[in-house]
């Protein structure tokens, strides 16, 4: 699945000028951010002061005059629920805004949190490794493209990509298989196709997953008459900097509470790893949840500040920003632009469909044959009472 048009920059032509201006404001943007993406997206052009008014005007504020410290810690409970519990007080502060919609500032949150979480507030606070130097010149100069294997023993099996110079994600997506090349050239598909082209280079490890995608890539660059040998790198996984990096970042955020808790469901004996019906099951109850969870990650990743060291060649800020408006940073926007018809001819040659909750058709059936009218979980809590009822109806007929 694409990712949601969770920003703006993604449906120029569909909101009003004060439609967007509220959208930019609610997602943490600056003045001078909104001003840049207003310009080089919608062609609007509005000074910083004029915005200000159009804020005062629209009730749109930095700064809560008061705060409500119970609806607010209530909100910071349901953000560090399950998965939650690895974030630290910038990203629990900026999901508030984003997700909840309170006007808070971030010290008010880092006091909350060491006084609701101060265990948790001690355990992240842990040195960073130095990295060697790397640098792009723009974006859509080079994509970072691999998979994520630490969730694949419970059938889960992560792909992402990363642009090289905003470090913005560009896909994120959790399936049966990363080692399918029909479904990675899905996810690579989908993401042109919304921002109508390709990147100048395609980087990748060696492995079969990705040849669809390499000749794809290199059609697309043919096809507009742009250089294609150079356009698909492959090399060593260790080597592969950007998205391997950001790998780390997965699993503090997301990745190693649901790793812990497949192992608690293994260790409990409520599920066996070797049980392929028992996997299916497992995919078909938390799936979707875990995706859900991947795109919230990705938007807010899309939208907070990086900070970078004195001798990083990398630009800081916001990686949506840097990607969409590169000229303020000294670069330029590296993408091949592709046709429609381009990219749907590629869909129907190489694509495929994706398998609903990450399971076969005979499973599905299987499962509505098992449980009819069930619902579809939308909490951790309801997948986990779901897949009981799976496994107890499975055990009674093996039984």
């Amino acid at each position: 699945m694409v990712l949601p048009r969770y920003t703006p920059a993604l449906n120029p032509e569909i909101l009003s000028k004060n439609e967007l201006i509220n959208r930019y404001f609610r997602q943490g943007y600056t003045n001078k951010e909104i001003s840049q993406l207003l310009l080089a997206v919608h062609r609007i052009r509005i000074s910083e002061p004029h915005l200000k008014r159009m804020f005062r005007n629209q009730g749109l504020k930095r700064r809560a005059d008061n705060i409500d410290i119970y609806n607010t810690i209530n909100a910071i409970l349901d953000v560090t629920e399950n998965s939650g519990q690895c974030l630290g007080y910038r990203t629990i502060w900026k999901r508030l805004i984003t997700d909840c919609g309170l006007v808070i500032q971030r010290d008010k949150v880092m006091e909350l949190m060491r006084v609701i979480d101060p265990d948790g507030v001690e355990r992240r606070k842990q040195k960073r490794l130095l990295r060697r130097q790397y640098a792009a010149p723009g974006p859509n100069f080079v994509w970072h493209i691999d998979g994520y294997d630490k969730l694949k023993p419970f059938g889960f099996a992560i792909h992402g990509a990363i642009d090289g110079f905003s470090r913005r994600i560009m896909w994120l997506e959790v399936g049966p298989s990363n080692n399918n090349p029909k479904i990675v050239s899905i996810y690579f598909l989908e993401t042109i196709q919304q921002l109508g082209g390709c990147p100048n280079i395609c980087r990748c490890d060696l492995g079969t997953e990705n040849k669809e995608l390499e000749e794809i890539q290199v059609l697309l660059h043919t096809l507009n008459d742009q250089e294609y040998e150079n356009c698909f790198i492959y090399g060593r996984s260790t080597s592969n900097q950007r998205i391997e990096a950001w790998w780390s970042i997965l699993r503090r955020q997301a990745a190693d509470w649901w790793i812990t808790f497949f192992k608690d469901l293994r260790d409990a004996n409520l599920f066996n790893d070797g049980d392929l019906l028992q996997i299916d099951c497992l995919r078909y109850c938390f799936m979707d949840l875990l995706q859900e969870e991947l795109h919230r990650i990705v938007i807010q990743w899309n939208q907070h500040r990086i900070q970078v060291k004195k001798q990083c060649c990398s630009p800081k800020g916001k990686p949506d920003v840097l990607f969409f408006t590169p000229e303020p940073y000294g670069a330029r926007d590296f993408k091949v632009n592709c046709s429609a018809d381009d990219i749907r001819n590629c869909f129907e040659n190489f694509g495929a469909e994706r398998p609903i909750h990450g399971c076969s058709t005979d499973f599905l059936e299987l499962a509505n044959l098992i449980l009819p009218n069930h619902q579809r979980p939308s909490n951790v809590n309801e997948a986990c009472n779901l897949y009981a009822q799976f496994i107890t109806m499975f055990n009674q007929y093996d039984g």
